[in-house]
């Protein structure tokens, strides 16, 4: 295995099998967003979401999609940077094929799949022989990036950098615009007509940071979504009754199971509930 990749998994200390799959699910992310990098993605989207959350803000989960946004409507074709990306992932020794998901509906979202063999991964990372034993021949580590592009306008970007696995720059929503985007998970995000739990946590992390939430990104998506009832603009007090209003719908077991998977330390969780939620919703201030 190459130095670059064994100085990244030196900062993991996987304990279990999903550990050590998750250690190389969020190494290979970090790959394709140098890859991105290096195609010049980055002068045309920018990076959101849980994951970015987690490698630029030290959210402590495992995330396990890369969200991207157009910066501004254009035409854009995600299919243009596979081919540079793959070479970017194989350039390390790994054994990854790209493939643009085909969309069976009319969407402004555009998806693509890296996928791997589990059992070859887990032998080059770890040399594990036994858990490699345990795996099935067909298996295959799924890493799911997409992009919007129709985005919300008012949204704001800062741009970082980081050194492993080679230096790059990135560009990806602000910490206020980041917020905006999670909160509109929680309002109108449906999985199987119930919450995510991941988004709770999240929302949770975000408010745990002090951060203000972008109001006119965040309304920009709520209109999208026809989610707002009046045409007044949104303020911070609406925001709060919206939000209220969401927490005595959760079913607050259901979304602990969802996010257990996740997380290691399940006493982040003991306390969920509406009144919890209301609590900690008296600190959110918009910018």
């Amino acid at each position: 295995m190459q130095q670059v990749l064994e100085q990244m998994l030196r900062a993991y200390k996987p304990q279990t099998s999903i550990d050590k799959k998750n250690a190389i699910k969020e190494i290979i992310q970090e790959i394709v967003l140098c890859g991105l990098s290096r195609a010049g993605f980055f002068k045309h989207a920018a990076f959101y979401g849980g994951t970015a959350l987690r490698i630029f803000y030290g959210l402590d989960r495992f995330s396990e999609d890369l969200d991207f946004s157009l910066m501004a409507p254009e035409d854009f074709d995600l299919g243009e940077y596979l081919p540079a990306l793959e070479k970017e992932i194989r350039s390390y020794g790994l054994n990854f094929k790209a493939e643009e998901r085909v969309k069976t509906a009319e969407s402004a979202i555009q998806s693509a799949f890296l996928k791997g063999n589990t059992k070859e991964h887990i032998l080059l990372f770890y040399a594990d022989d036994r858990l490699a034993q345990s795996i099935t021949p067909s298996e295959l580590i799924k890493i799911k990036f997409e992009i919007d592009t129709n985005p919300p306008p008012y949204a704001s970007f800062e741009h970082k950098y980081r050194l492993l696995p080679s230096p790059y720059e990135i560009c990806l929503y602000d910490a206020p615009s980041l917020f905006a985007g999670k909160i509109h998970a929680v309002l109108c995000r449906a999985w199987k007509n119930r919450i995510k739990g991941r988004d709770l946590y999240d929302y949770m992390f975000h408010l745990s940071m002090n951060a203000p939430v972008n109001l006119k990104h965040l309304e920009a998506r709520l209109r999208q979504s026809d989610f707002l009832e009046t045409d007044a603009p949104l303020d911070i007090g609406q925001l709060k009754e919206l939000l209220y209003a969401r927490f005595t719908t959760i079913d607050y077991d259901q979304a602990k199971q969802d996010v257990q998977p996740f997380i290691k330390d399940l006493n982040n969780l003991v306390v969920w509930s509406q009144d919890f939620f209301d609590q900690i919703t008296q600190n959110l201030r918009g910018v």
